[in-house]
């Protein structure tokens, strides 16, 4: 038996310590990362926060379930002192059952304390809020108590007192175990006899679970304030009025119960012990659950409006606070049908940037325009603006990054040493098209060429959407760039990002950390080599800061040196705000108040704040003082960059078309709710557009969104973000007079359905080999009046579709025009036509009435049509292609100064 013991804790030893070597190993990498980083100080405080959290519980908890056991095992009774055994175990016939039940329990409350230990450590963000708590300067109607309290206080609180209830139940279900295998609990024939010692520890141990009961009911009456009811959320009438006040009852008279049980148990008094239990259930049922029922039922529910006006108030005042909505303005637009060709060319920087590329249609495009190689990957299409030779133009771009999943060929050297990064990106502007129909590029090739000024210096992508988990860099080995027609380029990595693996210990602990040890054993790694990992950009902020919530949707913006960075907008949230609406997952308070920017190179993180007034944000600021820095620290070419996130517009557009309404009664009878427009089953997404608002002075960046009354189709209002200078965050929300109809997307789509031509184009396009795919349907406000652009997408079917844009449709008051391209479709609504944009310092006209520059472009367009000839071994279009370049190429040069 000896042997076998010794067998099973050597076992259980060596479990242990495999354990706690691999623990050790995620505690060594991640030091290693967060010092890479240089976020040691909040690497080193969440790691405190978690190991005295847990070792704290974990002490509480062994030292209660122990002394439990001690007292427990110092009652002895004859009757459980020696049972013999008749069959021969392990070479033993007979037993101490005492003793060995005495041992078991100290082991069974310390491997129990050992199990509250890391489960504890999971609510150091919890004690971390509790001690950092900022006041918010706003008090909740009830208790008034700032609601700092309910956000970092009360969490810690409600989880401390959970806490001590399952103690409770544990150490009286192990103490009341050990007593029934000593027989201090025995049943005979039917009868359960308990000893009078035992009857007193296991009283002692009720009662204080009944005042755990206790504080529970106090804390109750804080939950009021996040009950949801079918008019509103939070503490209702019958809440305030009737729930609160019992709950406020019964806490005494739970206290009392547990005073009363112990008292009556200890003098054997059954009387004495059940009488304060049966009052407390009395209380519970009359008092909590059947007299706020009735009261409901027989006073509310008749007077509903009149009674619930007050909390009503309260919830629409918490809500707005609760998603940012008290600080949209709202603004009449007064419509009007009286646009002309002047107003027109007034707005000629709206038009210009009117998006005529949907994400969809153009990742297919530039994956197979651009992607040049099978390993290369577009992962999503982004929106941003920058000044490109004067003019402010909105672009779409999207990252060329590495795809390891499609490498030729697969093997740890190609995969981990090789094969290491992304390179460049392709953009160009929203609503630039060839005569071909495809999207016009102003960065675009291997390496990066740029037709403006805009120049990409540092174009390989080394952290990113879609790496893999680590690479080894600066090896014998050299890295693969990108490829030519001469042959493929290499490089070798000269950034700062990665750990070096300068010592054999280190190479090892990496080994045994991601499961090879060929980076043990492999002869190309040196001692300046830098393992890279945590390369996704999200889990990359997510490992440093994983109390924030990051967008799905991060951007690369092309900084003014040239180098390549990623923002990532970062959310605060909490499902505790008093009285305001709860969306997905119980969240009743969002903000966006920090902006992560990543340098896909170096894969330096920095976190800004770019609003300060948010209270999460600012309880965390004094928690990580070194993690946050200002906005005003951003370099100015990334400032520039930052916009208003999507995902946020989304949900405060769901809350506004709610709570908008700020009348209590209008809010109960939703005499004003509105909806996002659906159209085509699908409902609007949040777009971005250069334009120039009803107060602006000027075209800036804005994320705009329309609004239709509930259950109709015309439009009610539209929302604009802006996100550009020091209106960065401003929202604001323009409404149509009633009493006019407005169409909105669905009516329009109709009406584009209805008209003949437009219906019979479609239907022949659609018969002639092709798919025909309808973009977005935007709605674009120019002065006091609307014009709604679809662009129309052509497909063939027999091959892999290359999405074209062949057709422009707009619609303006009862007008409905499809034509080749916008500016087509305007001059013939408008009767005019658009002035050509004028590009920086004077030129002279050229071929055919082309500028220099547009000569120039044209020769690049062919050139590169030409190239994609060739890679598709399309020999005649190859050769009409280099032919056309010679020719434009030959005009150029017959100019003289040129």
């Amino acid at each position: 038996m000896k042997r076998n013991v010794l067998l099973i804790a050597a076992a259980a030893a060596a479990f242990v310590l495999a354990g706690a070597f691999f623990a050790s190993l995620g505690f060594y990498t991640d030091w290693l990362f967060f010092r890479e980083v240089g976020y040691e100080a909040v690497f080193t405080k969440g790691f405190l926060a978690k190991v005295l959290t847990g070792t704290a519980a974990g002490v509480a908890a062994a030292l209660f379930l122990l002394l439990n056991m001690l007292a427990a095992n110092r009652q002895e009774f004859p009757q459980g002192r020696i049972y013999s055994i008749e069959k021969e175990l392990y070479g033993i016939k007979k037993f101490d059952i005492n003793r060995l039940v005495k041992h078991l329990g100290i082991y069974l409350s310390v491997f129990a304390a050992l199990i509250v230990v890391p489960a504890a450590a999971g609510y150091w963000e919890e004690v971390l809020l509790f001690m950092g708590a900022q006041p918010a300067g706003m008090q909740d109607p009830v208790f008034n108590r700032d609601i700092s309290f309910y956000l970092f206080r009360l969490p810690l609180i409600d989880s401390l007192n959970g806490f001590a209830g399952v103690l409770l139940l544990t150490g009286a279900a192990f103490t009341a175990l050990n007593y029934m295998l000593r027989g201090g609990i025995t049943y005979i024939e039917g009868l359960i006899t308990v000893d009078r010692r035992v009857k007193r520890h296991l009283a002692l141990l009720v009662s204080l679970w009944i005042v755990n009961l206790a504080v529970k009911f106090h804390l109750d009456r804080y939950a009021l304030l996040f009950n949801e009811h079918g008019v509103l959320y939070g503490a209702s009438y019958t809440d305030v009025n009737a729930r609160l006040l019992m709950l406020n009852v019964i806490t005494p008279v739970a206290l009392a119960a547990a005073a009363g049980l112990f008292i009556g148990v200890t003098r054997r008094s059954i009387y004495a012990a059940v009488l304060p239990l049966a009052v407390l259930g009395g209380v519970y049922i009359l008092g909590v659950v059947l007299y706020p029922s009735l009261l409901q039922n027989f006073k509310v529910s008749p007077n509903e409006i009149v009674l619930e006006r007050p909390y009503i108030e309260r919830h629409i005042r918490f809500t707005r606070y609760g998603y940012g909505l008290g600080k949209i303005r709202t603004e009449p637009f007064e419509v009007n049908d009286e646009l002309t060709f002047n107003d027109i060319n007034k707005n000629i920087s709206t038009i210009r940037n009117i998006r005529l590329w949907d994400e969809g249609p153009l990742l297919k495009t530039y994956s197979q325009l651009q992607q040049i190689r099978t390993y290369y990957k577009f992962v999503d299409v982004d929106n941003d603006r920058y000044d490109l030779d004067g003019e402010y133009t909105q672009v779409m771009l999207s990252p060329r990054e590495l795809s390891y999943e499609d490498l030729p060929g697969k093997s740890w050297i190609n995969e981990r040493l090789v094969f290491t990064h992304g390179i460049g990106l392709a953009m160009g502007p929203v609503s630039g098209i060839t005569r071909e129909g495809l999207p016009e590029l102003f960065i675009k090739d291997i390496p990066p060429v740029s037709t403006t000024g805009l120049r990409v210096t540092r174009p390989e992508i080394y952290y990113g959407e879609r790496p893999n988990d680590y690479v080894i860099v600066k090896t014998k080995v050299k890295e693969f760039s990108y490829p030519t027609t001469e042959g493929n380029v290499y490089t070798v990595y000269d950034g700062t990002g990665g750990v070096r693996l300068s010592s054999v210990l280190k190479r090892m602990l990496y080994a045994a950390y991601f499961g090879n040890f060929k980076i043990f054993l492999s002869t190309d790694i040196t001692s300046e080599s830098r393992i890279l990992y945590y390369r996704n950009i999200i889990e990359r902020v997510d490992a440093i800061a994983p109390f924030l919530l990051y967008d799905s949707d991060p951007y690369m913006v092309v900084s003014e040196d040239g180098r390549l960075y990623w923002i990532i907008d970062a959310y605060t949230f909490t499902d505790r705000l008093p009285y305001s609406k709860p969306l997905q997952r119980g969240v009743n308070y969002i903000r966006n108040p920090v902006k992560v920017v990543v340098d896909a190179y170096n894969g330096t993180v920095s976190f800004y704040v770019v609003d300060g007034e948010d209270i999460i944000i600012r309880t965390y600021e004094k928690i990580f003082p070194t993690l946050f820095r200002p906005l005003s620290e951003m370099p100015e070419g990334l400032r520039k960059h930052i916009r208003y996130p999507r995902s946020l517009l989304r949900v405060q557009a769901r809350m506004f078309a709610l709570f908008h309404m700020t009348d209590p009664r209008v809010f109960y009878n939703k005499e004003d709710l509105w909806e996002i427009p659906v159209y085509r089953g699908k409902e609007m997404e949040p777009y971005y557009v250069v334009m120039r608002l009803p107060e602006g002075r000027e075209e800036e960046f804005v994320l705009l969104l329309p609004f239709t009354p509930s259950k109709r189709d015309n439009l009610a209002a539209w929302m604009a973000a802006r996100s550009d200078g020091d209106d960065y965050g401003k929202i604001i929300v323009y409404t149509f007079p009633r009493d006019r109809l407005v169409f909105g997307p669905r009516q329009v789509d109709a009406r584009i359905d209805q008209n003949a031509y437009i219906s019979q184009q479609l239907t022949l396009w659609g018969q002639s080999g092709s798919e025909v795919i309808r973009g977005s349907l935007l709605v674009i406000p120019i002065e006091r009046s609307l014009i709604y652009v679809q662009p129309l997408y052509l497909v063939a079917t027999d091959r892999v579709g290359l999405p074209e844009l062949r057709r422009v449709i707009v619609a303006y008051g009862k007008d409905v025009v499809m034509e080749d391209n916008l500016e087509s479709a305007l001059r013939r609504l408008f009767k005019g036509s658009l002035p050509e944009p004028e590009p920086p310092g004077k030129e002279e006209p050229a071929m055919e009435g082309l500028t220099w520059r547009e000569l120039g472009r044209k020769a690049l367009d062919s050139l590169e049509k030409a190239r994609e000839s060739l890679r598709n071994e399309d020999w005649p279009a190859f050769g009409e292609y280099l032919k056309k370049t010679e020719e434009l190429l030959r005009e150029l040069s017959k100019q003289p100064g040129r």
